[in-house]
């Protein structure tokens, strides 16, 4: 979790430097925002509330529904959330830099790496799918 939020403000110091330095403070107000929405996308802000590997399994085992294994800064993760919309709320999320055993899951499915969004359903594993692929497993 810290990784997450060290990139973050890593965004913001770097779109503060790049204010100051602009020509007018019109720009560097602008430049200060972009970094600023960017910040925010990529931290764990706009995910659903990440569960547990363990936790997500125990769900997923008795409602059916998906379990997403995701991480902060991976832009593939963040186009499968955004393109869900408020659907995304129907999977279970599971932050693997904040849970082992979800890496470990995610490194079972992939052969070895971790490579996000992994998508987890019964009997069915899927590495970074279309999101109109997710969005018909979820349920209504």
């Amino acid at each position: 979790m810290l990784r997450s939020w060290w990139m973050a403000g890593l965004m913001l110091v770097v779109g503060a430097i790049v204010a100051v330095r602009a020509y007018s403070p019109v720009v560097g107000a602008v430049e200060l925002l972009v970094f600023a929405v960017l910040a925010a996308l990529f931290s764990p802000l706009v995910f659903p509330r990440s569960l547990t590997a363990a936790e997500a399994r125990e769900r997923s085992a008795r409602d059916g529904r998906p379990i997403v294994y995701w991480r902060p800064g991976c832009r593939y993760c963040l186009r499968l959330r955004l393109r869900l919309g408020h659907r995304a709320g129907r999977a279970y999320w599971v932050n693997i830099w904040r849970d082992p055993d979800g890496a470990a899951a995610v490194r079972a499915v992939t052969g070895g790496d971790e490579t996000v969004p992994t998508v987890v359903l019964p009997g069915e594993a899927v590495v970074n799918p279309e999101p109109a692929w997710l969005r018909e497993r979820l349920p209504a």
